[in-house]
């Protein structure tokens, strides 16, 4: 399991100008830290450090260990915003970490097997991803860096939903709690299409024969 760190100094000049100069002048990103039994608290990140760390898919649902003048906290990256047009950071929000407090994150799915998938090997089909990751419920210490979806043996034709997935100890997804409703497909196998497009001439040309 990897560890992230970062490093952040407070902040005490606030406001969209103060933001704009920070990111300008100094290549850092304003942030925000809240939750637990604190105060929100307003840091400064090194821009280059935070996008270094951003480029492992782990980061977003990992817990962080962050320093901030010195004092470090565990945190989680709740929220990003990005420039719309160019490759800048524009703010984060950090939520604190409290020991045996659960806490929900989303994390990836990662489907494997799919080569060996037999709706595909037998029958031709297709995998399609309806959900590239899924939110949990859980405490820190559980909390896993992805989720596994085998996709051995999903045959044509037939979906994987929520329910199938098979969760680490502890942790949970809340979205199925609220009923049979929420059982949200994950990922199906089906027909390919340019198979059906290659029946459609074949059919168009019996019709004209006769």
């Amino acid at each position: 399991m990897v560890d992230f760190s970062l490093n952040a100094n407070a902040r005490n000049d606030l406001g969209k100008g103060a933001s704009r100069r920070l990111r300008r002048n100094a290549d850092l990103v304003p942030a925000i830290v809240y939750g637990g039994d604190k105060a929100p608290q307003n840091i400064a990140l090194e821009a280059r450090e935070l996008k270094k760390a951003l480029e492992n898919e782990a980061f977003y649902s990992h817990v962080i260990k962050l320093s901030i003048d010195g004092k470090k906290e565990d945190v989680l990256l709740k929220a990003l915003q990005r420039h719309p047009a160019k490759p800048v950071i524009m703010h984060a929000d950090f939520l604190r970490v409290v020991a045996g407090h659960e806490v929900t994150v989303h994390v990836p799915l990662h489907f494997i097997n799919e080569d060996s998938c037999v709706g595909v090997k037998k029958s031709g089909g297709v995998i399609s991803h309806t959900m590239t990751e899924v939110e949990v419920n859980c405490l820190p210490k559980d909390l896993p860096e992805f989720i596994e979806v085998d996709m051995a043996g999903v045959d044509l034709n037939q979906i994987v939903h929520l329910s199938d997935l098979k969760l680490p100890k502890g942790v949970s997804i809340p979205f199925l709690a609220q009923g049979p409703d929420h059982d949200l497909p994950v990922a199906n196998v089906h027909a390919a299409r340019v198979a059906a497009a290659d029946d459609a001439p074949a059919a168009e040309g019996e019709e004209s024969a006769e």
